[in-house]
């Protein structure tokens, strides 16, 4: 399976070999499907992957092979991303670039499903022939049978656009693609409706997945010898309000906690209305959850907070992280702001730089606004010219690295536990990461092992020796049992 970025790296994430598992049907169909080989690319979100992971392993149990290597692929799946323009523009993309290898390859079949398609399954299919069948967000757990009928010019059904979102197609032991730890999805869609986000039309509203279903997966990652998960969904914070009439995720942790072999939980997507004084206190005690927030605020103007339907103020997002701190002195905070969004004047964007240099987020992402299709915001007045967003997304940038680079100098001289996902190119460093960065979207640690060689997934105690990169650091590895 590929992701976005490995994609474009040519990373291998290496193939998944499969088998079918319904008693003699097995029989006949293994002998059909066995000689043909599928790509499965993730785009976008961590969400996204884990629906890519469940799609892969649907496949496997159908009989299929599952491989990197496009060029020796008959199909390749496209989970495709669509919630701004720059990641619609890499879905087509990347399509496209598949496309050359039905002229150079064996390739035959594209799928596309997610998110793009979702939205625009129909124009996907009459102005892309280069795709041969869409699946929107509601049919991941189709994806066998189009396959099939692909392969078998069995009159496919090219478009399942019907419905938005769920977690009918999730699998507890799917075929999990990241290096020492997993991601781990707790809930579907969400609650809320800001003006700009599409993901509401695109997912559906939030749907919490059963306690007794996350607990049971978390279990099959741990037996697997994993020792982090992350957990996923479009609000993590309002998890369990739709099935137990109540915001369970406290609970929910400490449910997790309890699953031995499990050595790291991370939080990530959270609201700063949901983090409650239950769940900063839980995150407090609880010494397998990480002291890691990721809580996007996308602005701190009061003004386009209430123009984008948010229900943050800055004084809520200052009184919340004034509680989180207070209990959690080391906490990492991560967050996501927006720039260029309706009626944001500079007077809006200068109040957005003084509550950022006050708030001191320890890392931070920015997005452009960018207008989309039945949204509120879409054809909202006083639309900000390209120019200048461009110029306030690097105001900002500019901004949080003078913030970042203070905060990460604050650990020089400080002891983590590092968990050690790869190894640098130049096969001097271990690369890993601490409670303080979330992979993908943080800097991360270069460990260079002085108490012996390690493994991928191995998590241990490292001394941070060097920070004078921005963002990355440097640390050694220490042996606690000496002390």
């Amino acid at each position: 399976m590929l992701t976005s970025k490995e994609q474009k790296k040519g990373l291998q994430c290496g193939p998944f070999f499969n088998a079918f598992r319904d008693g003699s049907y097995v029989i006949i169909r293994l002998m059909e499907r066995k000689d043909y080989s599928i790509t499965l690319i993730a785009l976008g979100c961590s969400k996204n992957l884990v629906d890519c992971e469940c799609m892969s392993k649907l496949l496997k149990d159908a009989g299929y092979t599952v491989t990197d290597d496009l060029a020796a692929s008959d199909v390749a799946v496209i989970n495709t991303c669509g919630f701004i323009e720059s990641a619609k523009s890499e879905a087509i993309s990347t399509i496209l670039d598949t496309a050359d290898y039905k002229q150079e390859g064996r390739l035959k079949y594209i799928v596309a499903t997610g998110c793009l398609s979702q939205r625009y399954g129909k124009e996907i299919l009459d102005e892309m022939p280069e795709v041969d069948a869409v699946l929107g967000t509601a049919h991941y757990g189709d994806i066998v049978e189009v396959v099939d009928s692909l392969i078998k010019k069995d009159n496919p059904e090219t478009e399942l656009v019907t419905g938005v979102g769920g977690l009918s197609h999730m699998v507890s032991d799917r075929d999990i693609s990241t290096p020492g730890y997993a991601w781990l999805k707790i809930g579907e869609g969400c609650l809320h409706r800001c003006a700009f986000c599409a993901i509401p039309l695109i997912r559906g509203t939030f749907v919490s997945r059963k306690m007794e279903d996350i607990i049971a997966e978390a279990k099959v990652i741990a037996s697997k010898g994993i020792k982090e998960i992350i957990l996923a969904a479009q609000d993590t914070t309002n998890y369990g309000i739709d099935l137990y009439k109540e915001k369970c995720l406290p609970k929910l942790l400490r449910e997790l906690s309890k699953i031995e072999g499990i050595e790291m939980i991370r939080v990530m997507y959270g609201y700063m209305d949901g983090m409650t004084d239950e769940l900063i206190d839980e995150i407090a005690g609880n010494p397998k959850v990480l002291h890691y927030f990721d809580i996007p605020i996308q602005h701190g103007s009061g003004k386009i907070l209430k123009a984008m339907f948010r229900k943050d103020t800055p004084e809520l997002i200052t009184g919340r992280l004034e509680a989180i701190r207070k209990k959690i002195p080391d906490a990492i905070i991560r967050t996501t702001v927006m720039v260029g969004f309706p009626g944001e004047t500079e007077e809006d964007f200068e109040e957005l730089k003084a509550n950022l240099a006050r708030w001191e987020f320890d890392r931070l992402g920015c997005f452009i606004f960018s207008p989309e299709e039945g949204t509120k915001a879409f054809d909202m007045p006083d639309q900000v010219p390209d120019d200048v967003k461009q110029r306030r997304y690097d105001e900002i940038y500019a901004l949080q690295q003078e913030i970042s680079s203070k905060l990460t100098k604050k650990r020089l001289g400080t002891t983590v536990k590092v968990n050690i996902v790869s190894v640098s190119d130049d096969g001097i460093f271990y690369i890993g990461r601490s409670y303080g960065e979330s992979p993908e979207v943080d800097p991360v640690i270069y460990v260079a092992a002085e108490t012996g060689e390690l493994n991928i997934g191995d998590i241990v105690s490292v001394k941070i020796v060097d920070c004078s990169d921005d963002y990355d650091m440097t640390g050694v590895t220490i042996d606690e049992s000496s002390k």
